[in-house]
């Protein structure tokens, strides 16, 4: 079955959207796609996109978490090291869920998840 919609949207609200840009366009290394001034959206896929959007109530859900897959895990956790992000798990194996995966923390305490799919039952993409 193929899903009705075009494109996927998450929106983040940020306390500080100057800061929260800087972690998501220079140590992501997202593209800003456009700018709502009050609101910045990234792409992460030809059809994904994550939306920053200042609010003064922000109120971070421990639950939530952004998930961004490719197949160098060990490369991306050395850039954004070097970048200043926070790691809060190293590049492991996640032998419950079949993936490698390192874990950082945004400027608002949103947890960021890159890791590569190990399971063969994951449909293939183009990730780099």
């Amino acid at each position: 079955m193929n899903a009705p919609f075009g494109q996927q949207i998450t929106f983040l609200p940020v306390a500080d959207l100057s800061i929260s840009s800087m972690f998501y366009r220079d140590v992501l290394g997202l593209d800003l796609v456009l700018d709502q001034g009050d609101c910045h959206i990234y792409q992460t896929t030809k059809t994904s996109f994550v939306g920053l959007c200042e609010r003064t109530d922000v109120s971070v859900e421990p639950r939530l978490m952004v998930c961004l897959t490719t197949n160098d895990v060990d490369g991306m956790h050395a850039k954004l090291v070097k970048a200043g992000a926070t790691c809060t798990i190293a590049p492991r194996h996640n032998t419950d869920y079949k993936i490698y995966q390192a874990m950082f923390e945004d400027p608002d305490g949103y947890t960021i998840e890159i890791q590569q799919f190990l399971d063969p039952n994951w449909p293939a993409s183009d990730t780099p």
